[in-house]
Formats: C-alpha cells, sequence, structure tokens
C-alpha cells in the first residue's frame, strides 16, 4: 500500500475527544486533524512526536486531514488509522496469501454472520474447501518488544472470539489475525492485565480450534505491506 498523494508531517501537540488531534507544521501553522482510533492509544500519542498525515479532497469533510503514521521520540513508526489494518490485509490476501491461508478463489469483506449479529472482516471460499472466516485485530501496545490486544477492555472483541468459536463448532475454519502495526513489536500476545476475560477467551478459542497468527508490517510515509509472520504467546 503507497499513500498517494504523499503524507506530510508535523508535531503532536495533544490528542483530545478521541477523534480530534492538534498538531504543529514546520512552518508554525497549527492543525486539527481527525484521529480514526477509538483506542486508548498508549504509547501512540505522546506530545512532542512525529504525526504524518494524509489530505483528503472531500470538500464536504470537516476536518479533511487523517492522521495516519506516528514516529516516536525514540524513532519507532506506528501505524494509529486502525483503518488500514483491514486493507493490509485485504491486499495481502488477494496479491500475496501466506501458505496458510492461499489455495481461495473468493475474498469477501463484511459478510454478515453469527449469532450476535457480527460481520467478519474477511471469508475466503474455494469449491474444495469449507468457508474460512478472518476476524482482523490492530496492534499496537508495545512493551519491550512484545505486542498487546486490547489496549483497552474490549467486549466487541470478546464477542468476536465467541463468534469465531461457533464457527469451528459449525464444521468451517476461524482465523484470528493480528496485523502488527508497530515497528519496535517482534510478538504478540493477549492483555491480561487490560482484558483478563479477552484473554481467557482468546485461550479457550485456541484450544477449541480457532487459528490465530499475527502478520507485521514494514511502516514507512511512503507505504506499508505486511511482510513477517510473528509468534502470538498465550
Amino acid at each position: 500500500m503507497e499513500f498517494s498523494p504523499a503524507l506530510q508531517s508535523a508535531t503532536l501537540i495533544k490528542r483530545y475527544k478521541r477523534f480530534l488531534a492538534d498538531v504543529m507544521t514546520a512552518d508554525g501553522e497549527t492543525l486539527t486533524l481527525h484521529c480514526p482510533n477509538t483506542g486508548a492509544m498508549t504509547g501512540c500519542a505522546t506530545p512532542g512526536d512525529t504525526v504524518w498525515y494524509s489530505t483528503s479532497a472531500s470538500p464536504t469533510r470537516k476536518y479533511p486531514n487523517t492522521w495516519e503514521l506516528t514516529q516516536t521520540q525514540n524513532g519507532e513508526i506506528i501505524c494509529v488509522n486502525t483503518l488500514r489494518a483491514n486493507m493490509l490485509v485485504k491486499e495481502m490476501l488477494e496479491a500475496n496469501p501466506p501458505a496458510e491461508l492461499a489455495g481461495y478463489s473468493s475474498v469477501q469483506a463484511e459478510v454478515k454472520y453469527g449469532e450476535e449479529r457480527s460481520r467478519i472482516d474477511f471469508m475466503l471460499q474455494a469449491c474444495n474447501k469449507v468457508n474460512c472466516y478472518i476476524e482482523v485485530k490492530s496492534v499496537t501496545l508495545f512493551d519491550n518488544t512484545m505486542g498487546f490486544f486490547p489496549d483497552a477492555v474490549s467486549l466487541r472483541g470478546q464477542k468476536h472470539l465467541r463468534e469465531l468459536m461457533n464457527v469451528v463448532q459449525q464444521g468451517e475454519r476461524a482465523v484470528l489475525l493480528f496485523a502488527v502495526l508497530h515497528s519496535a513489536i517482534n510478538s504478540v500476545s493477549p492483555a491480561r492485565h487490560i482484558d483478563a476475560k479477552y484473554a481467557q477467551l482468546l485461550s479457550e478459542a485456541q484450544q477449541r480450534g480457532v487459528e490465530i497468527i499475527a502478520w507485521k508490517a514494514e511502516l514507512s510515509a511512503t507505504g506499508m505491506t505486511l511482510t513477517t509472520p510473528l509468534p502470538v504467546h498465550l
């Protein structure tokens, strides 16, 4: 995935009201950006960090600039736009799927399914295979080379794990794919210290046949792509 037009940089002043952030450009102008991330963004929004933002040409947008990446003062690069995770996974599935997800002829997004009225991020289909349901989660919470999910208590994430377990029980394939969007993360683990129920359900899901994988993105201000499988420690 390439950023077109090119991203622009500024210095973060503060993030507030969840969806807004103020930044200062190199020439001293203060801009308000849209922040497309509902999470806690722990470690991703420290005042003084470099923010890379995209600009929309839409005349109807109140805030035309969108926060895409953070470059921390330690040099780490983080994609804070959670919408990009699904875009990256879609690109990978269609252009160069990993061996464990290869061999499918159809990739559908946002398919309704489940007993709790959910939408699966992707459903893979092939005439000689059972359907494969893929739920994508963006990982940016970082501590000492380890990535954690979630970064806040996630009732939605808990629901998705229950739905994936039901998929397996019905004889189909279910995959939870952690898209790692932080340059310093080298492995992934559930954040028991934040959401113990999610961690419990994740272990239960694996025991019941839900496949849990992680792929790390190569990140830069010019583009990004999922390139590297990472271990998941439960």
